[in-house]
């Protein structure tokens, strides 16, 4: 009987933190050696590709033993790209969609995605291996190169203290007297990032504090309230289309 890693076609991605180059060797982590032997039912001789952020993308044959796979690096199928310079600034929400977030927000480019407490945040901690694990899955599974940066949570205020001016921040601000998303980035160029708020949105005291910086651009996402998770990734989206560098 074929491995599942046959019949996929070499087409199983994994992402490691080794160097990857020709004839490069080393073993897998336990868990992905689990996967790939008991779950895939990988074979000595299999190929699977791997990518590290760094080096591009590369076919890798696999040697499997009782318990550990090593794998050998065979040829580079991509070589290394970027992704659009935008992060993704968001409150935290319930647990579910918070994973979903992460997820989908990798699959949609993002380059950071930055948990920030606000006034009105119901969660009071994030699970950041959760949240990286998340991402980490996301990013084999959708093709891309590297993963999004997964930094611990800030307070809002913290995050505006410590904040880049070169880079744009987009707040997406449900008090109705902000431009379309799509009209106030289509065409610009440079560092970005995308601002959403919790459940019951950003308190008035936040909205004064956001619009008091120069470097934020206050935007709305349309006529509905949207939920928090929804709202994020709808603003990705807008955001790619009109002013994002897809690779």
């Amino acid at each position: 009987m074929a491995s599942a890693l046959t019949e996929a076609g070499g087409r199983t991605r994994l992402f490691v933190a080794e160097g990857l180059a020709e004839g490069a060797t080393f073993a897998l982590g336990p868990e992905q050696s689990h996967y790939l032997l008991h779950v895939l039912r990988a074979r000595s001789g299999d190929r699977v590709l791997l990518f590290n952020g760094r080096d591009g993308e590369w076919q890798a044959e696999i040697a499997a033993g009782k318990r550990a796979l090593t794998v050998t690096c065979r040829a580079r199928t991509r070589m290394q790209a970027g992704v659009p310079d935008i992060w993704l600034l968001f409150a935290p929400v319930k647990k579910t969609p918070s994973d979903y977030l992460a997820q989908k927000a990798t699959e949609l480019g993002a380059a950071r995605l930055q948990p920030v407490f606000t006034r009105r945040t119901i969660v009071t901690r994030v699970n950041s291996a959760r949240l990286a694990a998340n991402a980490a899955e996301a990013a084999q599974q959708s093709d891309r190169l590297s993963l999004p940066e997964t930094p611990e949570p800030l307070t809002l205020e913290k995050a505006l203290t410590a904040w880049p001016e070169e880079r744009r921040l987009y707040f997406c601000d449900e008090g109705g007297d902000a431009q379309p998303l799509a009209e106030a980035a289509r065409g610009t160029r440079g560092p970005a990032a995308i601002l959403t708020g919790p459940e019951g949105g950003f308190d008035p005291a936040e909205r004064a504090m956001l619009r008091a910086h120069a470097f934020v651009v206050p935007v709305t996402l349309g006529p509905r309230i949207l939920r928090a998770d929804t709202a994020a990734l709808a603003a990705l989206a807008i955001w790619q289309s009109v002013a994002g560098d897809f690779r």
